[in-house]
């Protein structure tokens, strides 16, 4: 696995690892085998009520903190300035860990109206220490140009729903103009139907691999980087063994063309959409 680097210089993985909705105790041993099957990646939020077991998956796997690289986001209720050092506060003591590499606003909330207080507050915590990078996730291009408008400094991420019936073309090469990395979330897709889909079938059999691969290749050779949940082994090193073929400009094409001007899977348009 190669890796992406990030507008401040940073590396990441060209594939994570997704943890919501892994919780308790089954969650931290799914954490853990994820790790020590190579994954180094590890995708959280303050709003998965799940960093205190994303922080006892790294303590069980044995795999030194220095080779980890979290991230975690921000919910929409604490988007005023003070607010943002006290739940990266919090989300550090839940982790167990004095830094985390990469935070993101988890979503715009536009109406609110706060997002730009909140990443200039994530600015002074990247420069106090607390987080290493810092990005965004469910953002338009209008909301990426006021945050560098009103402060100068870009996303390193901008995570988005992505998927082969909702490819986010236009988005990604927004952010491709602005070197910002798109990573996917739900990148399968997430029980939308996707994985039935007989092109996919298709091409998973001329590789002799499986749909879920065929996705996750085509994340990754469009330069995206997805992060998918797995709780079995046998899923986890599955989605991880995705870098021994390539897919045809053919095959990438086809799957394109899968796309929905609908396709998201519970219309959460970020213009509209808030969650807090």
């Amino acid at each position: 696995m190669e890796k992406y680097l990030l507008n401040d210089k940073q590396h990441i993985d060209q594939l994570g690892f997704g943890t919501y909705k892994l919780n308790g105790i089954q969650g931290a041993h799914a954490i853990s085998s994820a790790l020590q099957l190579g994954y180094r990646v590890l995708d959280t939020a303050y709003n998965y009520e799940n960093e205190g077991t994303v922080g006892r998956g790294i303590q069980l796997s044995g795999v030194p903190r220095s080779e980890i690289f979290i991230t975690s986001k921000l919910p929409g209720r604490y988007q005023s300035y003070d607010d943002v050092f006290t739940t990266i506060q919090e989300s550090l003591y839940r982790l167990g860990v004095d830094y985390i590499d990469l935070y993101l606003i988890h979503w715009p909330n536009p109406k609110q109206g706060k997002y730009v207080e909140a990443w200039q507050a994530m600015i002074a915590a990247q420069k106090a220490g607390l987080i290493k990078s810092i990005g965004v996730c469910n953002f338009l291009p209008e909301y990426i140009e006021k945050l560098e408008k009103e402060t100068g400094v870009l996303p390193v991420v901008n995570q988005v729903e992505c998927h082969p019936y909702f490819n986010q073309k236009e988005l990604i090469e927004y952010h491709h103009d602005k070197n910002i990395l798109t990573e996917a979330w739900s990148p399968l897709g997430r029980d939308n139907g996707v994985m039935e889909e007989d092109t996919l079938k298709h091409i998973a059999d001329k590789y002799n691999k499986t749909v879920a691969q065929v996705i996750l290749k085509w994340h990754i050779q469009k330069g995206v980087m997805p992060i998918p949940k797995a709780t079995s082994k046998t899923r986890q090193l599955e989605n991880l063994s995705v870098f021994d073929f390539e897919l045809s400009t053919e095959d990438l094409k086809q799957i394109d063309s899968l796309s929905k001007p609908d396709g998201r899977r519970k219309n959460q348009d970020p213009a509209v959409y808030e969650e807090f």
